[in-house]
């Protein structure tokens, strides 16, 4: 089924809850590539786009955060609208996503946070105690001021060109938020859920409040998608994530349902959750590189649009190697209502930023 141009409610979005000049409410982005895919149709040309495709390998990116850091280059709206839209010029990808980062609400809810270059996000203190959780504060509408500025500056330059909003799924915030930073095996946040599950409820409510809010500013300001991030769910046993996790990160998404965007989520390492994390309440599952798609279109049920999952290993190989990947993901992709081709993850800062582009060209002939 193809939306006409300028219908949006053909496709369940809930115009009236959403800003009148909404590009989802004025049909500028209702029958995009990406739109009409994650409602679960197939477009006549098979939208793309990547994982981290803003900044990293860009060189117009690296030179554009000399002397900045990357949360102020987060929280300043000219900067973050930039480096959003440098991809979509240079690859001529089918959709932007929003310049920032998972710990982007937490820091605007008044946590001392940084991203470490080589490390990744750093906590002055570490959330571990009962007392701890109970000092996190909300966050304000306020302070999502500068998101919600980046993103109507990026998708008055996008056009018909959907923006996809993002947020942190609450397990992996929590993840950083217990162990102070990265960890291997999230060892002190899986024994806080399961010896003191009072502390973890409350740390995982706030979480979710807070990247819902933050995804809440970016759809309301713009964004025709959203997606919830869960990084560090591989680390998870599906009785855990079912009984401790998956309550919030439905919770988190809540905070849009209202709004009748395309909803996606996406997990590294999902493989023994992927029907668990499509039941929080998504339209479309992100899949990692491990599983094939058909693999994961069969685990799911036959009827969830599929997003991925091209591996970001083989960036880097000859092309003829790399092509006849991403033909086998996009035809194992056709086992799927619908598939939006990505990486199974990230770009690597060391991709060839071509190569990406060559990935684009392909992918609107096949």
């Amino acid at each position: 089924m193809r939306c006409p141009a300028g219908d949006a409610r053909i496709f369940g979005v809930n115009s009236s809850a959403l800003p009148d000049q909404h590009p989802l409410a004025t049909g500028l982005t209702a029958d995009s590539r990406l739109v009409r895919a994650l409602r679960g149709d197939r477009p006549e040309t098979l939208p793309v786009w990547f994982m981290r495709q803003a900044g990293r390998s860009l060189p117009e990116y690296r030179e554009l955060r000399v002397g900045t850091k990357m949360l102020d280059a987060c929280l300043t709206p000219d900067l973050a609208s930039e480096i959003t839209l440098q991809p979509v010029r240079r690859h001529g990808v089918d959709a932007g996503i929003f310049f920032s980062d998972i710990v982007v609400p937490i820091k605007l809810a008044g946590v001392s946070v940084d991203i470490v270059p080589g490390r990744g996000p750093v906590l002055e203190t570490p959330i571990r105690t009962a007392a701890d959780v109970a000092a996190l504060r909300p966050l304000d509408d306020e302070a999502l001021a500068p998101i919600a500025a980046g993103v109507a500056q990026t998708v008055a330059e996008l056009g018909s060109t959907p923006l996809i909003g993002f947020a942190g799924a609450p397990f992996t915030l929590a993840a950083y938020l217990v162990e102070g930073g990265p960890s291997k095996d999230h060892i002190r946040a899986r024994t806080l859920m399961h010896s003191d599950p009072d502390t973890w409820e409350a740390l995982l409510t706030w979480a979710a409040d807070v990247t819902g809010a933050f995804l809440r500013a970016q759809v309301l300001a713009g964004a025709s998608a959203a997606q919830l991030f869960d990084s560090w769910v591989g680390s998870l046993s599906l009785a855990d994530y079912t009984a401790n996790v998956a309550p919030h990160s439905a919770r988190a998404l809540s905070h849009v349902a209202d709004l009748g965007v395309p909803r996606i989520h996406f997990g590294v390492g999902s493989g023994e959750v992927l029907t668990a994390m499509r039941d929080v309440g998504v339209d479309a599952m992100g899949v990692d590189w491990r599983i094939p798609l058909d693999e994961a279109s069969r685990r799911l049920g036959g009827g969830t649009p599929l997003q991925g999952n091209i591996d970001p290993a083989l960036l880097q190989a000859p092309w003829p190697v790399l092509e006849a990947h991403v033909r086998d993901v996009v035809e194992r992709g056709r086992a799927a209502p619908a598939h939006v081709l990505n990486l199974g993850h990230g770009v690597n800062p060391d991709t060839d930023p071509d190569v990406l582009s060559r990935i684009v060209e392909l992918a609107h002939t096949l």
